[in-house]
């Protein structure tokens, strides 16, 4: 018997003579019977408690999400929140969730542990979109929150992220600091798990009153435009919590005209009307587009289960509805803010030293273009949304943010919410479309009125999903591989320069010359090549992927020459594809 078999099935005895419950154990004891490879993968390692919490499948064991390491977790945040806040009187806490299977019960244990570490938890009464716990957390004078939620992963999984007391989700170096409390856990008679209720404040209308109230100063168009387009808005919560507010917030905006999926606005963890509650995924929008096809609907709008991330869809030249990526909608809401902000005059025409603008790594390079041409500095940051809010804390008080995006369907504008919010996207989506009609444009119109203006930039992500452990060890063999023998060319062009965020490092290939990246160190390469375009790799830090990022981009002369250089674009991108998919 090897090493790692004796380890987790040491693991798993500890659960069968230990304090947990009969449930637990009897499935401990299916696993050995029938299926040693469930067990294994359920007990090889500790669930990772990484950077932003924990996501993972639910079920028995270490390796898994279940009432015991969510109690572990929290009871290793708590400690941790009152070492950093000695002396603090009625430390408070926010708690949320969404709508996924469990989410209510680990919840309900996160806000017990909390209130019998002697907090003050602030606890929604009902599933809540991540965005709102984030502004709870600052509405409520939070030293830090959590939201149950696994964002968009299938009904399998859940997860646990935390946030700080600005409400952006934890970094450098709160986040290394609590892993080290959390790992400090090691046993469930550590977690204090029974609490006073008393101590446990469900919040519910006020909370979401102030949150739309906030929304709503962010608005940029006079409601008599709105009215005049008549905006036929569909949108689905694709099961989730932007059922609640998402409606709510476009008609308080002004758009009346709201047509809902009935069958997707019932609240399930299982998502039974969709493969994947990814609005990245064009199937989970079928049953959006059919209506939108019925109704004769100008926009479609669909939000994941915490409602962090929008998708939208919008017709086409020849009146079909297609799906737009998350860069293209970030393009969209980018250059429609500009635009009335210069409008408003509240951009000058050449530079605001001001006023900033953030996007990730991987996001499209066209937002780059945008902010130099309205004289607005762009900044890059690592993956993940808590970068760009990290930039806002920074700059708080000192500079205004205008808005920052990344290519997976996150964005966001102010400064109240610390975290990608699909509720303001919606509310700015619906401004953006409501803008170019009054223009008499549709917003595929008006995206191709940027790439005019900017260049046309076009994008793909590949994504291939490596299960399990023996997954992992092929996700960390393929990066190495990268590192080892890079890429030569993408395409038909030769690579020029790589950079190397792991070693911190950018090297051009052609002068053999190196310079330092000022991020911090992140497991991602990047490759660009002779005629611009680029690919990035990195494994997903939320699910058992490697992820494939690649850009290109062209030249658009005329509207006219739209569909030619969109078919030119795509033959690289299909051929860059193909060259990553071979690997």
């Amino acid at each position: 018997m090897s090493y790692m078999e004796t380890n987790f099935r040491e693991r798993a005895d500890v659960w069968l003579n230990g304090a947990f419950d009969d449930d637990s154990k009897n499935e401990i004891n299916r696993m050995l019977n029938e299926n040693l490879k469930e067990l294994e993968d359920s007990f090889y390692k500790n669930l990772e408690f990484g950077t932003g919490g924990l996501r993972g499948v639910m079920g028995v064991g270490t390796n898994r999400v279940n009432r015991y390491t969510v109690g572990m977790a929290t009871q290793g945040l708590s400690n941790y929140i009152k070492s950093v806040y000695k002396g603090k009187d009625c430390p408070a806490v926010a708690v949320s969730y969404d709508s996924r299977n469990n989410s209510r019960e680990f919840a309900g244990i996160t806000a017990s542990v909390f209130a019998a570490n002697g907090f003050r938890v602030y606890m929604c009464d009902d599933i809540r979109p991540t965005p709102v716990l984030s502004f709870a957390i600052r509405h409520y004078k939070c030293m830090a929150g959590v939201m149950i939620t696994a964002s968009h992963n299938p009904p399998e999984y859940n997860g646990y992220k935390v946030y700080w007391e600005d409400g952006a989700q934890i970094t450098s170096p709160h986040d290394a600091n609590i892993i080290a409390e959390v790992e400090k856990i090691s046993d469930i008679s550590q977690v204090l798990f029974s609490s006073e209720s008393s101590e446990i404040h469900l919040i519910g209308k006020e909370l979401d009153d102030a949150y739309l109230k906030s929304v709503l100063t962010l608005t940029l168009l006079p409601d008599s435009i709105k009215r005049e387009t008549g905006l036929k808005i569909v949108y689905t919560p694709l099961h989730g919590t932007g059922v609640k507010i998402v409606p709510r917030a476009l008609r308080e905006a002004g758009f009346k005209n709201i047509i809902n999926v009935p069958a997707q606005d019932v609240s399930d963890g299982n998502f039974p009307t969709v493969k994947s509650p990814n609005p990245e995924e064009s199937s989970a929008l079928q049953m959006a587009l059919d209506r939108a096809d019925k109704t004769d609907a100008d926009l479609v709008m669909a939000t994941d289960p915490d409602a962090d991330r929008l998708g939208i869809a919008v017709r086409d030249g020849r009146g079909r509805m297609k799906l737009l990526n998350g860069n293209q909608m970030a393009s969209i809401l980018s250059y429609y803010i500009l635009e009335r902000w210069r409008e408003c005059g509240k951009l000058k025409e050449d530079v605001n030293p001001h006023y900033y603008m953030v996007k990730t790594i991987v996001t499209t390079d066209l937002l780059k273009s945008m902010a130099e041409a309205y004289g607005v500095e762009m900044i890059d940051v690592l993956t993940g949304f808590k970068y760009i809010a990290e930039v806002v804390r920074i700059y708080e008080g000192k500079r205004e943010f205008i808005c920052g995006g990344e290519e997976s369907y996150g964005f966001n504008i102010g400064e109240f919410v610390r975290d990608k919010d699909a509720v303001i996207a919606a509310v700015m989506v619906a401004e953006a479309a409501a803008w170019a009609a009054a223009r008499g444009l549709t917003l595929y119109e008006l995206l191709i009125e940027i790439y005019l203006k900017f260049g046309f930039y076009k994008e793909r992500l590949l994504s291939v999903t490596k299960r399990g452990k023996d997954g992992s060890e092929q996700i960390r063999d393929l990066m190495k591989s990268l590192r080892e023998s890079p890429l030569q060319k993408l395409g038909e062009s030769e690579v020029v320069l790589i950079h190397d965020y792991q070693k911190s490092e950018s090297v051009d290939m052609i002068s053999d010359l190196r310079f330092k990246i000022n991020l911090p160190k992140s497991n991602v390469l990047q490759f660009v090549s002779a005629d611009n375009s680029i690919v990035s790799v990195r494994p997903s830090g939320t699910e058992p992927k490697i992820k494939y990022y690649f850009g290109v981009k062209e030249t658009l002369e005329s509207k006219e020459d739209f569909e030619k250089v969109d078919k030119i674009l795509d033959a690289k991108l299909m051929q860059m594809v193909s060259q990553l998919e071979a690997l």
